[in-house]
């Protein structure tokens, strides 16, 4: 059997699966010379169906990139969060092409940084922040919400020279609900002991989701599906069944703080499942279907998204449950952010859920998007392991 740093053939040939990013660029690029407007994104809480539904290409900003963080500290705070002063540094030096190739830019209320830096670039491009309600079991909640998404409505027809149909909004929420279960049907490959796919797999499916209807990406999944299979068959599987295998949990992971990953695939461990909203978190919601409302049923599934800044927060508990019953990790490895004080904040109650109703350890580690502190991170995954050895 294979160790968990092993490599096999890519997934799917000619199908760019291993170089995702160059093949969203080139998406990106080609709508923009069919006259299809950008919009830039930085949190999941942004209705990528209404912007579709206006001809629109949604992206994500770029935000996760140490290189840009000196450039942003001559401005912010050097202790504020990393994902800030990344994304902050990307615009002050001119270096993220979907900024740039950006038409209208929404931001969203999840934390005081992120607002204040808003702030700081909204005269750059047209800007919509979102008034994101917190209170996720007040009963009015959903009302506002929905009030803060039709006011984006209006900015965005007015920004992007368009109009929203109710049709063309309703047919992207069927796309999204069969792109979601197609991603089911690659994820449910992670439930396998020993696991054929590695984090880096994981993390390219979901980035060509971005750049493929629904027929397209069926058919990439189809032959991923086929790819998968006969690993299965040859015995090609990253790790053992004794390796450990982890749940990812926390900030969003992604770009340098990738490196935690790494550390953990180097370590002898599997990464299972990535909870974060950077990876499967928003694949798990389904919008409701010819509902009367599109607009309503929109505002309602991004509502539902568990993130930090939602208080109480039970709804990530009860994904965090779902999570670990359908695939069964032996830890859960909780990445928090450094000055993310809602996502460390909540760490406390996250890693006495887990241990408490499924008796599994839960490590917690607070880093940045530098390489200091991979040797530390190292040793404390090793010593987690290796705990786990002992209780077998």
């Amino acid at each position: 059997m294979q160790t968990a740093v092993a490599t096999f053939p890519p997934l799917v040939e000619n199908a760019q699966v291993a170089d995702p990013v160059r093949r969203f660029l080139e998406y990106v690029l080609n709508k923009r010379e069919q006259g299809n407007p950008v919009v830039g994104v930085y949190c999941g809480y942004a209705p990528v169906e209404m912007i579709r539904a206006m001809g629109a290409v949604p992206v994500s900003l770029c935000a996760a990139s140490q290189r840009t963080v000196p450039a942003a500290e001559a401005v912010l705070p050097a202790n504020l969060c990393p994902m800030i002063k990344s994304s902050f540094g990307f615009i002050q030096t001119n270096s993220c092409f979907f900024f740039a190739s950006s038409d209208a830019v929404i931001g969203e209320t999840t934390c005081d940084g992120k607002k204040k830096m808003f702030e700081l670039i909204a005269h750059l491009k047209p800007t919509f922040i979102m008034d994101l309600p917190q209170l996720p079991d007040d009963s009015a909640v959903l009302d506002r919400w929905r009030e803060s998404v039709l006011k984006l409505q209006y900015f965005l027809e007015k920004t992007l020279q368009t109009s929203l149909a109710a049709d063309r909004l309703e047919a992207e929420i069927r796309e999204t609900n069969r792109k979601n279960r197609l991603m089911g049907r690659f994820f449910a490959y992670l439930t396998c002991r020993p696991i054929p796919v590695s984090w880096r797999e994981i993390y390219n499916v979901i980035t060509l989701e971005h750049v493929a209807n629904s027929v397209e990406f069926q058919d990439l999944i189809e032959k991923i599906s086929s790819s998968i299979d006969q690993r299965i068959a040859l015995g090609q599987c990253f790790g053992t069944f004794s390796s450990p295998r982890v749940l990812v949990s926390g900030c969003p992971v992604g770009g340098d703080a990738c490196k935690v990953l790494q550390i953990i695939e180097e370590a002898g461990g599997v990464i299972v499942a990535l909870e974060a909203c950077s990876g499967m978190k928003n694949y798990f919601i389904r919008i409701e279907e010819n509902s009367g409302d599109p607009l309503r049923a929109v505002a309602e599934s991004t509502l539902s998204i568990p993130c930090s800044c939602m208080t109480p927060n039970r709804r990530r508990l009860d994904l965090l449950d779902k999570m670990i019953t359908r695939f069964q990790p032996d830890a859960v490895i909780d990445v928090v952010l450094h000055a993310c004080h809602a996502y460390n904040v909540e760490s406390y109650k996250i890693r006495n859920h887990i241990q408490d109703r499924h008796g599994l350890p839960c490590l917690k580690i607070e880093t940045d998007y530098s390489d200091g502190d991979i040797e530390q991170i190292r040793t404390r995954v090793e010593a987690l392991f290796e705990s786990l050895e002992t209780r077998k």
